[in-house]
């Protein structure tokens, strides 16, 4: 059952961001492997932690295209949600590259600065296939790569046993945890495939772990090398991108979820309670909290956990997360509320309130969190999946100091610079350089500065 405690029970330490035990040495090796065996490694790799490991890598795009044409024959309504999913996240990530424009301003007479906004030229992604093979997170870090005007998407996910080999894998006793099936054709997920498709993904490539992150920054014989890795993963995957950033750009270091929900009187306890358990299922150490005022809530949303897990088919992985990590608290203000929410930092912020006065107040007092979500019917589940926001957001008190993955991630920032010869700023900014130059003892420098006076 939930924990429910008041505010001034709970422990400094909870605010802190988590961390789950260090994988670093085995990703080190993994990631050196890489970069001395290329697609050899890949294999090895596969064999060991995967269902499949093929001959080759890349899915040929036109299986990509039979996956999509299978998911709209078999699942129209799949196949629509992952369309409209996708139409509303380009939107928004083509309204957010208008806010990097380029520009030039005269700061000074003769001093011409600007900027100019370039995509990265190739991009990779990754796309986990473990428990739940997650089709939404193919359009949640596609789209903003192809909003940026990436010229190359690098789309790596685990791999699966082709159709075409099943049979063989099946006589084997093979394609299973444990006991992959070797040198069959690449394959994957066919909702993972069939979302690449739709979003316009041209190579897929079957190969996942810590592995797929090492091909993507270093470059194998098939895996080309990119300059920014996004997307999700276990603890491998994560310690792998944190391991390769310098190398290539990463979207962030994710953790496990977490949903923060403010609620007051105004709440509907079984709308709280499935939010709640909407994280809870993901992982027994994802974290669901909710902060109140009001004890009745508090107590009426834990009955109505208990009724709903129930019935819940993930109700084993929520269960555990809701004993082991979830909470209630109660505090004694909505200003108290928002203090605990800008101390924790959470991923998803909701703000179960009717819109007013109030719910205005706490929107306006808080300011770290991945994404907020305002109000009785903007359930966090719709920035999951189709509501144009990215679910790929900080976890583990990263909010404190960065967004989730937007475009941003795939455009780079440029400064430029013009002087017109003999101008006022020219001459003012060679003799500020020259003097700043002697201050500092480089000689060579204050010498470039003041050659073109």
């Amino acid at each position: 059952m939930i924990k429910i405690l008041n505010a001034a029970d709970v422990e400094k330490d909870w605010f802190n961001g988590r961390t789950f035990g260090d994988t670093n040495e085995t990703v080190n090796a993994v990631i050196d492997d890489v970069i001395q065996n290329g697609d050899a490694a890949l294999k090895k790799y596969g064999e060991k932690f995967d269902v499949s490991s093929p001959a080759s890598l890349l899915i040929p795009e036109e299986e990509l295209k039979h996956a999509a044409e299978k998911l709209k024959a078999e699942k129209p309504e799949v196949y629509d949600a992952i369309c409209y999913s996708h139409d509303l996240a380009l939107k928004f990530a083509l309204r957010q590259k208008k806010s990097f424009d380029d520009f030039e301003i005269e700061l000074t007479p003769g001093i011409f600065t600007g900027q100019k906004t370039i995509p990265v030229e190739r991009a990779g992604v990754y796309v986990p296939a473990g428990r739940f093979p997650l089709v939404s997170t193919v359009v949640m870090t596609v789209t903003p790569a192809e909003a940026a005007g990436v010229d190359e998407i690098i789309l790596c996910t685990p791999p699966r046993v082709h159709p075409d080999d099943r049979a063989a894998a099946e006589k084997q006793g093979t394609g299973i945890p444990g006991k992959p099936f070797s040198g069959g054709k690449p394959y994957a997920d066919e909702g993972i495939m069939a979302a690449a498709y739709i979003c316009g993904v041209k190579k897929c490539f079957a190969c996942g772990g810590s592995q797929a992150i090492a091909a993507m920054a270093y470059g194998t014989e098939s895996v080309p090398a990119v300059d920014v890795i996004v997307g999700p993963g276990n603890k491998f995957v994560a310690a792998a991108k944190k391991q390769v950033y310098g190398k290539v750009g990463i979207d962030m270091v994710a953790g496990p979820t977490e949903v923060f929900i403010i609620a007051d009187e105004s709440a509907n306890p079984e709308w709280v309670a499935a939010d709640l358990l909407a994280q809870a299922e993901h992982d027994v150490v994802a974290q669901p909290v909710m902060v109140t005022t009001s004890r009745a809530l508090a107590e009426n949303v834990s009955r109505e956990i208990e009724k709903q897990l129930e019935t819940l088919s993930t109700a084993q992985t929520a269960r555990q997360s809701i004993d082991a990590c979830g909470r209630i608290i109660i505090v004694d203000s909505l200003e108290q509320a928002a203090e605990f929410a800008n101390r924790k930092a959470p991923e998803h912020l909701e703000l179960a309130m009717e819109e007013g006065e109030a719910r205005n107040k706490v929107a306006s007092l808080v300011r770290n969190y991945g994404s907020l979500f305002m109000g009785h019917y903007a359930a966090e589940v719709f920035g999951d999946y189709a509501a144009g926001l990215n679910h790929t957001l900080p976890t583990s008190g990263s909010a404190r100091y960065t967004g989730g993955l937007s475009v941003r991630v795939f455009l780079k920032t440029v400064t430029t610079l013009r002087a017109q010869s003999g101008s006022e700023g020219m001459l003012r900014s060679a003799s500020a350089a020259g003097n700043l130059g002697d201050a500092e003892g480089l000689a060579a420098h204050a010498r470039a500065a003041r050659i073109r006076m």
